[in-house]
């Protein structure tokens, strides 16, 4: 059964050590968020100004003046932080986030990720999607696996508007765990419960690459 955006973000969430900090970028990273383990000291940045954001608020605690950068209602933790974005932005470029988790659109086998823009759409800017890309030592991209037509997300080249160039170090999907080689491709390294090798097979159009026996994703 493949994972939905809960699952992803679960799954991801696995990914977060001690210590770090870790900028969500828009859509399923922000979910990241509430899947933190609480033993886990970390700190969450947002590039619009945030040091030390929350999980995402119940009802009664919404702020409407306090946003991410997605322009979500977020929450604070205690020694949180407000700054101005070029603070933020200094922060992201100096290289002090430890890990990145951004949103794709698609995503080569060599590691260049397209997340902005679709040709002939109209979108209100890049945000701070490039600087992220050129800056962080970790970047792990939450996506689906295929477009809703059935066509595949992870290709041999990217087809729209370029990110960033070989900097995607691990992708999540609703139907796979994989991690990009250096010389190019996408190594299998689980499968979303109930799902196939072969169905994840069909499903990559870029070369995937499988040793051995492929474990299910283990999803609390």
């Amino acid at each position: 059964m493949a994972l939905d955006k809960i699952g992803i973000a679960k799954r991801i969430a696995q990914e977060v050590q001690d210590g770090m900090y870790i900028n969500l970028g828009i859509g399923i990273p922000t979910l990241v968020a509430n899947y933190i383990p609480d033993a886990l000291d970390v700190v969450l940045q947002s590039e619009n100004g945030l040091l030390g954001i929350g999980q995402f608020p119940t009802e009664e605690k919404v702020d409407a003046d306090l946003i991410n950068a997605g322009k979500q209602t977020i929450t604070m933790r205690d020694g949180s932080v407000l700054f101005d974005s070029a603070e933020s932005f200094a922060m992201i470029r100096g290289g002090h986030v430890d890990l990145t988790i951004l949103g794709a659109m698609e995503v080569s086998e060599n590691g260049d990720i397209s997340n902005w823009k679709i040709p002939g759409k109209m979108v209100k800017g890049m945000g701070g999607a490039m600087d992220l890309v050129a800056s962080a030592e970790n970047i792990i991209v939450a996506m689906q696996h295929t477009s809703r037509n059935g066509e595949s997300k992870l290709l041999k080249e990217c087809s729209l508007p370029i990110t960033g160039l070989r900097c995607v170090k691990k992708i999540v999907t609703n139907l796979a765990v994989l991690e990009v080689q250096q010389a190019g491709g996408f190594k299998l390294l689980e499968r979303a419960p109930g799902i196939t090798v072969d169905e994840i097979r069909e499903a990559t159009a870029g070369k995937l690459i499988i040793e051995g026996d492929i474990p299910e994703m283990k999803i609390d």
